[in-house]
């Protein structure tokens, strides 16, 4: 078993093209350190419908140089198998480590295997990238980021013509066209004949911000910004001064990109105090709204001023804003079909349907949510909202965030805010309330241990809530492929169970919804939404075994 691990690593080395992950595993190798050889060397980092994800490091269970040309090698073999020989790779990167040198080898394996690549000219939001597939005619498109996740990982994204990210049957013939990808030595990589973008389709982009507001709205709100250490602010400021809005006051600690994201534990506003610094500016600065792009630029957080809440300010979950952004299209007068993921609110489809407008419900993922015919708006708990899927077929953090400053302007010339909006869609559908169960786990046989005995032994019920059906996701439905999931829906709330696709967490979102005859009983309403919650997350985690 030692003699194997060594003989492998020693294979891998001889190939690596990195002298930073060389150096790396040459000193575990010098070490006989076998049990990171056997981690390192366990398999290889799988590719899926989120593309790679993962630590960096050496060997094929990390992020490094020689896994990125192997599955650029693929891509690029899948792509000409479709008949796009010729075709053109767009290729965008955030600012974390080694992203600038993954896209740079991205590039250049295109560009042996035959294919045209386009490098976007600096670190830039992962929507931009999106905007481009489609703006310059490309085949596919690849985003080298970890979005939100801690500082130590990296991805790697992929895109086809069609501007939305990979579904299957494509990952999968990806994948398989990865595997297909002999000895490194074999895989051309010339050290020229890419294009480095200039600035032109950023500022199509930027252009194409506008479309999301409409003709004369207000544009008076202020804000307070943080790009999570991120690529965000220049693009997020731009789009702003673009369109009227003052300029928002950025939180200084976190608005320039670091990969070592110094401020955060983990570079997610959704994280326990990654927002502390924001709260913190906004207390000295005194604007209508916080907003949070992660590190991508592709999700968008909100925060209002709430005397109620401790520090004076409250963080808006994802199915909040979602609701709000639909609310705001349909006072607007748009057409079409708003769409979510099955982990959101159901509110989403009662505003649809109170307007007349189409609804469809699909898997997680933006993939799929870019996919609905006839799409207008779509949004994900998870903090993504899809505002313009003509100019990107993928959540977008910048747009977003202009759509909530015009929501706040309109609502602040009318004297009112957006919790006051909020009262009001809870008196119009009832009071919808969310929360997660999320578990985050060291060893992924924790999750599948969790799914394996909610399988065998469904709850019943939970916080003395009858459970009316419990359907097992991975059967499939009639509107829904198979997806490794359980649904159960209560009198009156509903439970989503499923393994994260990008993190090693076990994730369950919960939803309970609550009558409310008139204003006085908000109060109320929501203190039993908040006990409904709290008796389901015990119940279930109870259920899971976790």
């Amino acid at each position: 078993m030692q003699h194997d691990l060594i003989a492998q690593a020693r294979t891998w080395l001889a190939e690596d093209p990195d002298p930073e992950t060389r150096a790396e595993l040459g000193a575990i190798v010098d070490a006989d350190d076998t049990a990171e050889l056997a981690a390192r060397f366990a398999g290889t980092l799988q590719f899926g419908t989120a593309g790679l994800r993962g630590e960096l490091g050496a060997g094929p269970m990390r992020m490094n140089r020689s896994v990125v040309i192997r599955a650029a090698a693929g891509l690029a073999a899948y792509l000409k198998d479709q008949g796009e020989e010729g075709g053109l790779v767009v290729i965008g990167y955030d600012a974390r480590y080694k992203s600038e040198d993954f896209a740079r080898d991205t590039a250049a394996v295109m560009t042996g295997a035959g294919l045209r690549a386009a490098v976007l000219p600096r670190p830039l939001p992962t929507p931009v990238l999106a905007y481009a597939i489609r703006h310059l005619g490309a085949v596919a498109g690849v985003e080298v980021t970890a979005s939100h996740n801690p500082p130590r990982d990296n991805g790697y994204k992929v895109y086809l013509g069609d501007g939305s990210q990979i579904v299957p049957p494509a990952d999968g013939e990806i994948a398989a066209a990865i595997a297909a990808v002999g000895p490194l030595a074999g895989v051309a990589r010339p050290e020229d004949g890419w294009q480095t973008l200039g600035d032109e389709v950023l500022d199509a982009y930027l252009a194409r911000t506008d479309a999301v507001l409409a003709a004369g709205s207000p544009r008076t709100a202020h804000t307070v910004y943080t790009a999570m250490h991120g690529v965000g602010t220049s693009v997020l400021t731009a789009a702003f001064e673009r369109a009227g809005f003052p300029a928002p006051v950025l939180v200084t600690e976190q608005a320039e990109p670091d990969p070592a994201f110094p401020t955060v534990a983990f570079p997610n506003p959704e994280e326990p105090g990654a927002m502390d610094l924001a709260f913190a500016t906004a207390r000295r600065a005194t604007p209508d709204l916080i907003i949070a792009n992660d590190p991508d630029a592709d999700r968008c957080a909100v925060a209002v001023p709430d005397t109620a809440t401790e520090g004076g300010w409250r963080m808006l979950r994802g199915d909040e804003v979602g609701a709000l952004l639909a609310a705001h299209l349909v006072e607007r007068g748009v057409s079409g079909v708003f769409a979510e993921s099955i982990v959101s609110s159901s509110l989403l489809g009662r505003i649809a349907e109170k307007a007349g407008l189409g609804y469809e419900e699909t898997l997680t993922g933006f993939k799929w949510i870019a996919r609905v015919d006839g799409l207008r708006y779509g949004y994900e708990e998870a903090l993504g909202y899809c505002v313009d899927p003509e100019g990107v077929r993928d959540k977008d953090g910048i747009t977003a965030a202009l759509l909530v400053a015009e929501l706040a302007s309109v609502l602040k010339e009318q004297g009112r805010t957006l919790l006051d909006l909020l009262d009001d869609l809870a008196l119009a559908h009832g009071l919808h309330a969310t929360d997660q169960l999320s578990v985050r786990v060291e060893d992924l046989s924790v999750i599948a241990d969790a799914m394996a005995r909610l399988r065998e032994q469904p709850p019943t019920a939970l916080a003395g809530l009858a459970v009316t059906s419990a359907e097992d996701l991975a059967r499939g439905t009639d509107r829904l492929p198979p997806t490794d999931g359980l649904r159960y829906h209560l009198e009156g709330a509903r439970v989503i169970v499923r393994p994260s696709g990008t993190e090693p967490k076990l994730k369950c979102y919960l939803e309970v919804v609550v009558p409310v005859a008139d204003a006085a009983g908000l109060p109320a309403a929501r203190a039993r939404g908040a006990e409904l919650l709290a008796g389901i997350k015990r119940d279930l985690a109870a259920a899971a075994g976790i």
